[in-house]
């Protein structure tokens, strides 16, 4: 993806920014020590203990960390300028590894990654306000007003991962670290809301216009539900029963008729006519749907106007092929690497030859797609088969792993009593809406036990969301090989890291999204609308 020109704007911007980052550090261990001074009679005698030796190796220290601060905050900037991943969070390719190097994910480092999505999610929270109104500013100075994205380069991720890049700084354990950065979240996230708020105070008067959402944000700590948000969806019958029936056919319709092979049938259910049109132009505007892929899937418009003058009320149900295809292609697209890669270009390929067939055929009928779905199921399992089979050395070693760990020859813990699951919610308690009940541990454990190999996960890990495959999940289960969806990295999870961040919130079952739904939605309420 081209990388667009930065502006002069843009990088006097930055440089004020990080002409301020040493004081806005300095402003942070100080916050810091005085929560750590004022949290002492909350803790544990061990948690006291290691706490007091990270209050005196601050004072020490406190230079060298604030030089790795600034550095990380200058190469994270560097690269999200240029279009490069984040130093902070880039992995090796498995590619450019040795088949034997495997590095475990366990307790210690699920806890870094547990602090790292509390600081996060506490600076965003904390200064919700200030970082919307900042991005207007930004955006502008990217050109880009409708503010279609965040340009900013000093997010909240950005500041987090710098401040753990200093933690370790502390040459100490990875206990102490946790146990800093934990304490030093909730100062960081109070002086960024003034940090951001200055800099557009900054931008303002140095004549920069700033750039307007285009969707309705809600005011700063709102946390309700938005008013469009219903509990009714409706299902394709009852989209269809809200449409008038139309006295020609829809543009959509008539654009599909002219550059048809196949003509149209001269008589359709009027009324299942528009629904299908409407649907198709639904799915033309979602923002969501990447461009490849809603190519794809708009080539299906006119097979199933043919497929409802064949079939007629069966294409009024969610539940049918054609629908099924439409909703997996999209999902799995989504779980898949950028453009460009040979991966999704490999699926894409799958997708236009069966989509192509689908159209050419004469009889359109449901076992038609059902072909189509079963053809798209087996290249995505054979995509499985070919991650597992590229990762068997992997395997190989992991499972003798278990069965040592299973063993009792683990490796002890460094954490120093600083691992405390109940404290590690994701967001500060007196920030969330309401209280979220805890999962109990067993109900995670059996979580754990009925995921199956294929099942695509979601999770904080190594400082970023991902999306995650589960390859393996170890004959005992409590080593697990999962794949990235983005790349063709993998991760060796520890069980017990699982279910810490399980516990923790962050991390959940995918389940596949409806596409056809959520267009549905939007054609029963402009049907509604108008009808109103």
């Amino acid at each position: 993806m081209p990388v667009m020109p930065i502006s002069e704007d843009m990088l006097q911007f930055v440089d004020d920014e990080l002409l301020r980052a040493p004081l806005l550090f300095d402003q942070m261990i100080e916050g810091t020590l005085d929560r750590a001074r004022k949290d002492m009679s909350d803790l544990s005698p061990l948690q006291r203990a290691a706490l007091t030796e990270v209050m005196q190796a601050l004072k020490q220290r406190r230079s060298g960390m604030a030089d790795i601060f600034i550095r990380s905050l200058r190469q994270q900037v560097q690269a999200e300028l240029q279009g490069l991943p984040s130093p902070a969070t880039a992995k090796p390719s498995i590619r450019d590894a040795r088949p034997n190097m495997l590095a475990l994910v366990d307790e210690d480092e699920v806890a870094i990654d547990v602090e790292l999505a509390h600081a996060i999610e506490g600076i965003r929270s904390i200064a919700e306000f200030e970082l919307r109104e900042l991005q207007t500013y930004i955006a502008a100075m990217k050109g880009d007003m409708d503010v279609t994205r965040d340009h900013n380069p000093f997010r909240a991720e950005t500041y987090a991962r710098a401040t753990w890049a200093a933690a370790q700084g502390l040459a100490m354990s990875r206990g102490h670290q946790v146990a800093f950065m934990r304490h030093a979240s909730r100062p960081l996230a109070l002086l960024l809301r003034q940090a951001y708020a200055a800099s557009s105070s900054r931008l303002e008067s140095q004549g920069v216009e700033p750039a307007a959402y285009r969707t309705v944000i809600l005011p700063s700590g709102a946390r309700s539900s938005r008013s469009m948000d219903t509990t009714f969806s409706p299902d394709l019958r009852q989209v269809r029963d809200t449409l008038p029936a139309p006295l020609q056919a829809e543009p959509e319709a008539r654009s599909a008729a002219r550059h048809a092979p196949i003509k149209l049938p001269p008589r359709i259910d009027q009324r299942l006519q528009a629904l299908v049109d409407r649907l198709f132009g639904a799915i033309r505007g979602d923002t969501r749907v990447p461009a490849d892929v809603l190519l794809l899937i708009m080539r299906l418009h006119t097979p199933a106007l043919r497929l409802a003058q064949a079939e007629g009320e069966a294409l009024a149900d969610e539940a049918h092929p054609l629908w099924e295809f439409v909703n997996r292609l999209a999902y799995e697209a989504e779980m898949m690497p950028d453009i460009g890669d040979p991966e999704r270009t490999q699926l894409l390929r799958v997708a236009q030859t069966t989509i192509a067939q689908l159209a050419e055929d004469p009889r359109q009928n449901t076992a038609l797609y059902d072909w189509g779905n079963d053809r798209l199921a087996t290249y995505l399992r054979q995509r499985l088969e070919r991650r597992c089979t590229a990762a068997a050395s992997q395997i190989g070693a992991l499972q003798k792993l278990e069965d040592r760990l299973v063993a009792g020859l683990a490796v002890p813990t460094t954490l120093n009593g600083a691992l405390d699951v109940p404290q590690l919610d994701t967001v500060p308690a007196e920030l969330l809406p309401e209280q979220m009940p805890q999962e109990p541990e067993a109900a995670t454990h059996r979580w754990l036990d009925e995921l199956q190999p294929g099942a695509w996960l979601r999770l904080f890990l190594q400082g970023r969301w991902v999306h995650a495959q589960v390859l393996w999940p170890g004959e005992r289960r409590e080593v697990w090989l999962l794949g990235d969806g983005a790349s063709d990295s993998t991760w060796a999870v520890r069980r017990r890291a699982l279910a810490i961040l399980r516990e923790a919130r962050l991390l959940k079952s995918l389940t596949q999204r409806s596409l056809v739904r959520r267009a549905a939605n939007q054609v029963h309420d402009e049907a509604v609308s108008r009808a109103a």
